[in-house]
């Protein structure tokens, strides 16, 4: 499947539906036609549909500035540099997020894997997910998608 079939087949789905209501159970509801005009391609298969980019493609992997990690869908501050470490996956990887920045559920989409889901609680946008084998002092490793962060560097 090439990117134009791709498109048309979104747009065509998109189109054969209502758009969303602004009951969507978090603080930032957008229809799917706002979310279209707010994120490119990419950002909008992961941040809505919670499709996961390819390894090592994010530039935000190898960003080690001091600063803030924002959702791009809504510009939520949800992780600090200072959790951020290498984790060898290919993805930025945190060992911890902002307080009150994110929310978690049940992933099942895989038959035999039950994985923890992280989205930012605002928007509800996907971020990644969350495994239980990161760095102290929580042991956690928060595997996130690049394409749903903006960086914002430290003044």
């Amino acid at each position: 499947m090439n990117r134009r079939t791709l498109l048309m087949m979104t747009g065509a789905a998109l189109l054969a539906r209502p758009l969303q209501a602004a009951t969507c159970g978090f603080e930032i509801c957008r229809s799917e036609s706002e979310w279209w005009e707010r994120l490119n391609e990419r950002e909008y298969l992961v941040l809505r549909q919670e499709e996961t980019e390819r390894p090592y493609t994010s530039p935000l992997n190898d960003e080690y500035r001091a600063g803030t990690y924002r959702c791009r869908g809504c510009d939520l501050p949800v992780y600090d540099a200072d959790a951020k470490y290498d984790s060898g996956t290919g993805w930025p990887s945190f060992f911890e997020s902002l307080p009150n920045a994110v929310g978690t559920k049940e992933d099942r989409k895989f038959i035999f894997l039950v994985r923890t889901e992280v989205h930012c609680r605002r928007c509800g946008g996907h971020l990644g997910h969350i495994f239980d084998d990161g760095p102290e002092p929580t042991g956690k490793r928060h595997c996130l998608n690049g394409l749903s962060l903006a960086f914002v560097p430290a003044a």
